[in-house]
């Protein structure tokens, strides 16, 4: 049992530290960037469910704004009052719906129950990103500017990371199930 909570804990700072390089591994697009931290907040979700998961993104958020240097332009308070921080705080519901949906919809096979994880940890994070965009701009772009700018734009990418991690995750998953069953 100790084992298997040593293994969440480490894995939780794997994730947040593959969040963290997936925030450099950016193309910038305008207020925002293409990047590969929803494909492991995702991943994270799958992997860890949905404690786990969210905590590995707390963890990021957190480290973030402590003043380590890990969100895509850097770190700190600060961040507080920059447009994208709201998808950084969405990072956390993101991980947590992926886990819930891909751990608790036992009615789908594995591939459509990480595909909807996936999808609804996205909705989450564009409901909480978008609204903070908007409303750190401060009547800069339209809101339709904003869905344009900060969502639309990223959907074909998205769309890609969501396919990638379900393909993914059903190899790993099984296999994390398999290494616990054999440690318990």
């Amino acid at each position: 049992m100790k084992s298997d909570k040593l293994q969440k804990m480490l894995l939780t700072a794997i994730f947040a530290a593959l969040t963290a390089i997936g925030a450099f591994l950016r193309i910038p697009a305008g207020f925002t960037s293409f990047t590969l931290q929803v494909f492991f907040t995702c991943m994270a979700g799958v992997l860890l469910g949905p404690y786990w998961g969210a905590a590995s993104q707390l963890l990021y958020v957190l480290l973030g704004l402590i003043g380590i240097p890990i969100f895509t332009e850097g770190g700190g308070m600060t961040y507080l009052f920059k447009p994208t921080f709201g998808f950084l705080l969405g990072l956390i519901p993101a991980a947590f719906l992926t886990g819930l949906l891909t751990a608790h919809v036992k009615r789908l096979p594995l591939f459509g129950r990480i595909a909807l994880g996936c999808l609804a940890g996205l909705v989450a994070l564009y409901a909480i990103g978008l609204p903070y965009m908007y409303w750190m701009l401060g009547g800069a772009l339209s809101f339709g500017q904003t869905v344009v700018s900060g969502c639309l734009i990223f959907l074909p990418f998205d769309a890609l990371k969501i396919i990638c991690v379900t393909l993914l995750g059903m190899k790993l998953l099984p296999l994390l199930n398999r290494q616990k069953d054999l440690s318990s």
